[in-house]
């Protein structure tokens, strides 16, 4: 018999088990080398790794303590009519192991509406792939109820239809190729209509404190300079300058001058109209609000105007803004900005300018944006992440959320739904 023994005990979960389980084990003075434990619906996994006391070891005692200890442990889980079993451990398997720990560590994150069977297969085919193993698997995402589509938003009181899925995979090893490894997870998100992000596990990942977002087709789900257009009737028009300018195809302070001259003479109360109106993203006000509570600092980089960012501003609880000044004159938009256009440049700019006035590292930024003109703010951040981006925007940022709301960002700082539920989230 060797030194090291892995013992598994399954079935379902009781109060007090792990403490009497231990108790048999400590009765015969064993070492703890490793011991992890779940519960999923009800029923315990427990592994315990552990090692026969010196005395023990080497003169001959050792098969007949470690013996006697199984045989006890055997009777105590068959008395409460729970799954035993065990299984001898090399001292040279033990090393390789504990050597083994020092590998890169990643974490993986599956998000969709409902995660199925064929997307976890997937997802670990794909690490499997690329030399990595899977070590844990969370979820973070609370439970659903089979019969009730909506849930309801404990902070608000009301209906959230919205249903959200994630699983958290940990996983070790080293990645040759971490660009094909990432291309593999974004054609697989596009196939089965899920995210997938792979990060670092770092010290950074659960300690950002600045989020800098763009506006337009991020907090909210509109152009606003297209809503104006609409208004001065050259809607069309300016839209398709404006999709073109997000996919990168068009100079971003070109195509910006372009349609801001189309909208000379349109009556400055129509912003007011818009501004009342403007359609928050999916999950704007959960993670804005949680992001406060949790200490997070916050911001609008945008290359749209101030006036709409204002009014997000004090409606969200932004600490700071930056966008382009509409000039208006006697009541009306003149078709010109005042100061400089807050390009992709710019955005990155101020994004470090933000972060150095906070004392805070690039590594604790987090940015995210839809268009080609966010990319330098993605890149500069420590976590970029392109949300329900162009086409090229997703293959070009780090990460990418396509399939759920703003709010599933806290699944990517290793947040749980549990997690949040406490909070005390500011009004």
């Amino acid at each position: 018999m060797s030194d090291i023994i892995l013992i598994n005990v399954t079935g379902r979960d009781q109060p007090g088990l792990t403490s009497s389980i231990t108790s048999v084990i400590a009765d015969y003075g064993l070492e703890i080398l490793d011991i992890g434990q779940s519960v999923i619906h009800d029923n315990l996994t427990l592994g315990v790794l552990v090692r026969l006391p010196d005395q023990a070891c080497g003169n001959g005692n050792s098969a007949v303590l470690a013996n006697r200890m199984l045989k006890d442990l055997l009777f105590h889980c068959h008395e409460r009519d729970l799954q035993f079993s065990y299984q001898p451990v090399s001292e040279d398997d033990y090393e390789h192991w504990i050597f083994g720990q020092g590998n890169n560590r990643y974490i993986v994150t599956l998000l969709s509406r409902n995660v199925t069977a064929e997307q976890i297969a997937r997802v670990s085919g794909i690490t499997a792939a690329h030399g990595l193993n899977i070590d844990q698997i969370s979820r973070l995402s609370g439970g659903r109820s089979l019969t009730h589509d909506e849930k309801m938003d404990k902070k608000t009181d009301k209906k959230d239809s919205y249903r959200s899925s994630c699983l958290e995979f940990s996983v070790s090893g080293t990645v040759p190729d971490q660009e094909k490894l990432r291309t593999d997870f974004l054609n697989l998100a596009a196939d089965l209509n899920a995210d997938v992000a792979f990060q670092e596990d770092s010290i950074y990942r659960r300690n950002r404190r600045l989020v800098v977002f763009d506006m337009d087709s991020t907090l909210i789900e509109a152009e606003v300079i297209d809503l104006l257009a609409e208004a001065a009737g050259v809607g069309d028009r300016v839209a398709k300058i404006t999709e073109r300018a997000m996919q990168g195809e068009l100079d971003f302070n070109e195509s910006f001058r372009e349609r801001l001259a189309m909208l000379k003479g349109l009556d400055e109360s129509v912003l007011v109209d818009i501004a009342r109106q403007l359609p928050l993203t999916e999950g704007a006000e959960t993670l804005i609000r949680t992001l406060r509570s949790l200490g997070y600092r916050t911001a609008i980089l945008s290359g749209g105007f101030t006036y709409f960012a204002r009014y997000l501003q004090e409606k969200l609880g932004i600490d700071y803004i930056h966008a382009n000044e509409l000039e208006i004159a006697g009541g009306k938009v003149t078709g010109q900005v005042k100061g400089d256009i807050i390009n992709g440049e710019q955005k990155a700019r101020l994004l470090r300018q933000i972060a150095a006035e906070e004392g805070i590292a690039l590594n604790q930024v987090i940015a995210v944006g839809d268009g080609a003109n966010d990319l330098p703010m993605l890149s500069v951040a420590g976590l970029g992440i392109a949300f329900r981006a162009k086409p090229m925007v997703k293959q070009r940022a780090r990460q990418s959320i396509s399939t759920l709301g703003l709010d599933s960002i806290l699944y990517l700082l290793g947040f749980s739904e549990q997690d949040l539920e406490s909070l005390d989230t500011p009004d």
